[in-house]
């Protein structure tokens, strides 16, 4: 069975008909892909998965390889590795339900950074403190979203070392700074759960996808829901898409 729908280059496997297997974003990202408009590539994991997972705690068993598939595609499209310490790829996670549940769900960005694909996103953006500021908000997102380290922990990481800098905004802090806060936070992260921050991208990776298919069973989610009324068993739709970036500088 089909679970895994890739979209780019032009190409896609899904279209704007398979709004309840796709989700609407996955949905449109397909049909915007086939009109040949250049959105980013990636690939919809399909809200079948999502209703397997909550019923049996578990992924289809030929989904891991559907993923891996999908993956190399979207590699070859962007030229880039998944977990390429050179050239990385990297990805954003986001939810995608048949009908809008805007901020209802969990999102990760910046997915498949670690202590060397930081390096490679640093030489290849040519910008040191982008490729710091990009990873030290990844491992607050991550931390938060999916290990459930608790954003106000980074927060205060954060308050007080631009304290003790004598600043007061955030795009006053040196690449420099970026590096001091990255060591802060994994250490915060080890020392609340006892173990570092992963730094393997494709348990990263499942990691992000369970924590937004669970995100559909949220108090926010089921309220809004339950508001709107919106069955919980339609479930969500998972869309793994390459990261574009918007804090690459003042004009971005």
């Amino acid at each position: 069975m089909k679970y895994v729908y890739s979209f780019g280059n032009g190409k896609a496997d899904g279209s704007a008909e398979d709004k309840n297997l796709l989700g609407g974003k996955g949905a449109n990202l397909a049909e915007m892909s086939s009109l040949d408009i250049p959105v980013p590539p990636g690939f919809t994991l399909t809200t079948e998965v999502c209703v397997n997972y909550m019923k049996e705690h578990s992924y289809p068993s030929d989904l891991t390889g559907q993923v891996d598939d999908a993956m190399k595609q979207m590699e070859s499209i962007m030229g880039q590795g998944f977990g390429d310490p050179e050239n990385p790829l990297l990805v954003s996670v986001r939810s995608g339900a048949r009908m809008s549940m805007p901020g209802m769900m969990d999102t990760v960005l910046n997915l498949g950074l670690n202590d060397e694909t930081v390096e490679g996103l640093a030489c290849l953006s040519g910008d040191r403190r982008f490729a710091l500021d990009s990873y030290r908000r990844f491992i607050q997102m991550y931390g938060d979203v999916v290990l459930g380290v608790d954003h106000y922990y980074f927060e205060d990481l954060l308050a007080e070392h631009k304290e003790i800098r004598d600043l007061s905004l955030d795009t006053e802090l040196l690449a420099d700074d970026w590096e001091v806060l990255v060591a802060a936070y994994k250490a915060k992260v080890e020392e609340i759960l006892g173990e570092p921050f992963p730094q393997n991208v494709n348990d990263q990776l499942w990691g992000a996808i369970g924590a937004v298919f669970g995100s559909w069973m949220n108090d926010r989610a089921q309220t809004y829901r339950r508001i709107h009324h919106i069955p919980a068993s339609w479930g969500t739709a998972v869309n793994i898409q390459a990261m574009v970036f918007g804090n690459m500088g003042a004009d971005s």
